[in-house]
Parts: C-alpha cells; structure tokens; sequence
C-alpha cells in the first residue's frame, strides 16, 4: 500500500503475508525527520489499534511530535482525536490528502450498502409492468448473446430479381388448389432455394467445433416463426430432397403448431441452416440475422419491391421486382469467398426457378 505523505518509514507494524487486517488498524509509522524513527523502534499496536499520538513507546516513553509522523492505515488514513472531537464524533485527520481519501471511503460505503437492495429502482414519474420472461424468450436470449460473444459474424448481401419466381408460384399454386395441397409461398421457394444452394456448396452446411469442422451430409432447414410465445425455428428436415408441394405443406404445419404452442423437441431439434424471412410479412427491405448456433449461417429475406431499370434495347426502360437477401456467416467456419458463392448460387436458383424443379 503506497503512502499518502512523503517522509521515512519508522515502523512496519503489519508486515509481508499478514492477514485478517481490520479496517482502522495501524500497519505502518513514517515521520517527517529521520531521527524521529529511533523512537518508534520498540512500538507495538494495541488492541484498540489506537494512533501514535496516543500510544507510547514501552522502553523510553516519548511524546512525538502530532506534525512529525504520518500513520497508515488499511484502508483508512491514521485519525487523531482531541478532547472536542471525541466527545462530539467528529475525526481530525492529519492531511487534507487523508481527509479526502476517508471521505471516499465513507462515500463508497454508503453507496454499497444503498446498491445492496434487490428492488430494482424505477425512474420517478414513469409508469411501467414487469413481464415476465416465458422459458423459450430466456434460451432464445441466452443463445443468441452466445451467438454475439462467441462467433464472429459478417454479412453479404445480394438483390435477386424475382419476376420469374413470381410468375412460377402463379402457375404452380392453382395445380395445388386443385390437388387439394398448401398454397405454395415465397417463402417456400427460398427454402428450397436455400437447400439446393447448400447442396451445390457444402462448405456452409458446417459446424465449428473447436478442433475440427463439422459438415453434414443432411441438409436440415430451420424456418424462424414469431408467435405471441416467443420466436420458434421449427426445422424442414431434407429439405434438398423435398418437393415444393412438401416443402409448402410442412412449413405450415410447423408454423400452426409453434403458434398453438405445441412443438415437441424434435421439431426444432437437428437443423444446419436457418431462413428469417421479414420481408412477406413487414415489409422489411434488408436486416442483418444473428447465426444460430451451432450452425455457421442465418439467410436473411427482405421484401421484393419494383424497380426501374434499363430495357433490352438503348432508351428502353422496364420494370422489374427485386428481393434482397443478406447470409450472416461465422467467419470461422466460412470465408468471405464462399459465402459469395453460396449466395451466387441462391441467386442462381431464385432467378431461374425451373431449375429448382429439375
């Protein structure tokens, strides 16, 4: 403990390696004078680790000088009384320097022992209701601030135009009418899109596991679902292997449970990748997901939206709709050039869905 005052070291009172120091107890002497330390040289502390003015040496009793010694306490700064003080509580210190540092002191106990309350204390005038944490929002927080801390994340993004995407749904939705299936979504054809693009590049269906990579030969897609519960991300396992008609029909089947509240484990259980889709639903133009672990990429939908852009022939103009989808990747896992190519390859399908089919 570095002393507050300049001057000589009479006597170390508490040395190297003691232990159980109460707060107040004297540890160390120093003086002003260098031959004030001789009459310090046989101290010892009382009981009631009272301050040197008050004590006295027990082979030749010396009053020092109140000017010519500092005591050091642990961690409070040595105090001396006179009669006044004593009777009235007040404590006299021997430096303004010391004085500031009780006062610090009392200051921060004060403030502990305020902070000590578990009621967590509301601005005045605000009104306001605690809700509840449900259990999935506490895994869904606790995930996802490991996701943060932990997985080093980057973005890339692309527009894809979807006028064909479109126009293949509007032919392949009135076959599903009548075959009595699910309407196929947007939605659908991105899962599916998503899929196949894992198929093509198998280095973003992977896992980091600390000494090793992690790559799975099922291509399982987990879809986030909002409910009034909390967020779900029910998963459409093969979904590579998976027709539309399937893929349409199991989606919402998964998303009316996760509303009802009524996933079993095995519905959420097991997935490589993830699709977030705000776009059909809020209109969201372009968001940034957070990976869910253990996989190493979330594909991010934005909402399609019309667009002015150069025709086939000089001074033509036509309009075309165009879908922004952004892959948040684990940079451990996958490097910026092959999430470019695994985008290239999502790009690849949306723009020309029959391939999809194929």
């Amino acid at each position: 403990m570095e002393c507050m005052e300049e001057g000589y070291l009479a006597k170390i009172v508490c040395g190297d390696g003691a232990k159980e120091i109460k707060v107040g107890e004297i540890i160390a002497i120093t003086v002003e004078e260098e031959g004030d330390i001789e009459k310090f040289k046989d101290y010892k502390a009382s009981s009631s680790a009272a301050a040197p003015a008050e004590s006295k040496p027990q082979s030749e009793p010396v009053e020092p000088k109140e000017e010519k010694k500092e005591v050091s306490k642990a961690p409070e700064p040595t105090a001396t009384k006179t009669e006044e003080s004593s009777q009235s509580g007040d404590r006299l210190f021997s430096s303004p320097v010391a004085r500031k540092l009780a006062e610090d002191i009392e200051d921060y106990l004060s403030s502990a022992a305020k902070g000590s309350k578990k009621e967590a204390a509301a601005a005045p005038g605000l009104g306001y209701v605690d809700l509840p944490n449900t259990q999935i929002r506490k895994v869904t927080a606790n995930r996802l601030l490991q996701s943060k801390q932990t997985i080093p994340h980057y973005y890339l993004t692309v527009d894809s135009r979807v006028d064909k995407l479109i126009k293949l749904r509007s032919e392949l939705n009135p076959m599903q009418d009548a075959s009595g299936g699910k309407k196929i979504s947007i939605n659908d054809l991105v899962i599916k899109a998503a899929a196949l693009a894992l198929r093509k590049v198998p280095a973003c269906n992977s896992s980091w596991m600390n000494d090793f990579i992690r790559q799975y030969h099922n291509v399982n897609i987990n879809v986030a679902v909002q409910t009034e519960h909390g967020l779900f991300v029910p998963v459409v396992r093969d979904a590579d292997k998976k027709g539309l008609a399937a893929i349409a029909d199991e989606v919402k089947q998964l998303a009316s449970r996760a509303k009802d509240n009524s996933l079993k484990p095995e519905d959420y259980e097991g997935g490589t990748f993830t699709v977030s889709n705000l776009g059909g639903p809020f209109g969201i133009k372009q968001f940034c997901a957070i990976v869910n672990p253990p996989q190493s990429a979330i594909l991010a939908i934005g909402s399609a939206e019309k667009r002015v852009i150069p025709g086939a022939a000089e001074g033509q103009y036509e309009i075309g709709s165009f879908m922004s989808a952004t892959l948040s990747c684990d940079h451990r896992v996958i490097d910026g050039a092959m999430g470019a190519e695994w985008l290239k390859a999502f790009k690849g399908y949306l723009e020309d869905p029959t391939t999809m089919l194929l």
